[in-house]
């Protein structure tokens, strides 16, 4: 049967995405969550449904997929690849194309992942970064009510109608998303997303602080590594995060703390100081202003587990 598998997390550090060949980092941006995944695997393609969470995430598609992604609600603005928009907006990546969102409040959204590269139907050519388009009310709202129908409809099929009703059911999304394409209208909000010179700088910065995730990286060493002004690494960070470079880089080592501490091995201050945090005092107040616990807290919950 084409049962969609559902999960959900109210706790923050248990959080796992079940995406197949979409590879997601976050750093949250709130104490408490409210998270669901609904999925549904299709030979050839998946629907995913999420209700997220206030986060950074930067995710990255597998090679020789096409994904399409749009939202399933009007709210709060989610910044995707360095521009703000809500209505009417929908992106596609394509072969180990990369994106970076800034998720400032609960969201509901669907990808849906095509597990071979679409060619011949006129989308727009594979590139490094997703690319953001704009089209009708209409046809967004087709989308989401072709995902909302999709997802009810697939648990009444039995084993013997599974394999006819997931080729109809591919082909509806192909139809529903040609659709939205036919209806783009030409957006320069959305030409900024689609740029790649500045993409490229953040990717790169982000490259660096993953290749270094055991020890704080600072502003100047990363400057030096990538060959470029620290200005101009925190404009990247400022379009694709929203935030100062320094402040990027402050809420990542906290995060990492946090994964060390989880893990229970080692000191509060010995964490601490592993990612770069030498006043103790300054480092705990900012720990418990952004999970709600203190840091011995932390340390304590992971060795009781």
């Amino acid at each position: 049967m084409l049962t969609p598998k559902i999960f959900r997390f109210t706790d923050l550090d248990q959080y796992r995405t079940a995406v197949r060949n979409l590879k997601v980092e976050f750093t949250p941006l709130a104490r408490k969550i409210s998270a669901e995944q609904v999925i549904l695997n299709l030979p050839g393609c998946d629907i995913n449904f999420a209700k997220s969470f206030p986060r950074i995430a930067d995710g990255e598609l597998a090679e020789n997929c096409t994904a399409i992604g749009f939202s399933m609600d009007d709210g709060f603005p989610i910044r995707f690849n360095g521009v703000e928009r809500d209505r009417a907006a929908f992106v596609m990546g394509s072969g180990g194309a990369a994106y970076s969102t800034v998720e400032r409040a609960e969201r509901k959204f669907t990808s849906i992942i095509f597990t071979q590269e679409i060619e011949n139907r006129g989308w727009p050519r594979k590139g490094p970064n997703w690319k953001m388009f704009e089209t009708s009310i209409v046809a967004q709202h087709r989308l989401r009510e072709l995902v909302r129908l999709v997802l009810s409809t697939s648990p009444k099929f039995t084993a013997c109608e599974v394999a006819d009703a997931s080729v109809a059911i591919r082909e509806s999304l192909l139809a529903g998303v040609d659709a939205a394409f036919a209806e783009v209208v030409d957006a320069r909000w959305a030409s900024r997303g689609n740029s790649i010179k500045q993409f490229k700088v953040f990717r790169n910065i982000q490259a660096v602080l993953s290749g270094n995730i055991g020890r704080p990286v600072y502003s100047e060493e990363l400057a030096r590594e990538l060959g470029i002004s620290v200005r101009a690494m925190h404009d990247a960070v400022q379009r694709y995060q929203d935030m100062s470079l320094h402040r990027y880089l402050r809420l990542r080592r906290l995060w990492l703390v946090r994964q060390k501490l989880l893990a229970g091995g080692e000191s509060v201050k010995a964490c601490a100081l592993a990612f770069g945090f030498w006043h103790l005092g300054d480092f705990a107040r900012s720990y418990r202003l952004h999970f709600g616990e203190t840091p011995s807290d932390t340390l304590v919950r992971s060795r009781q587990r």
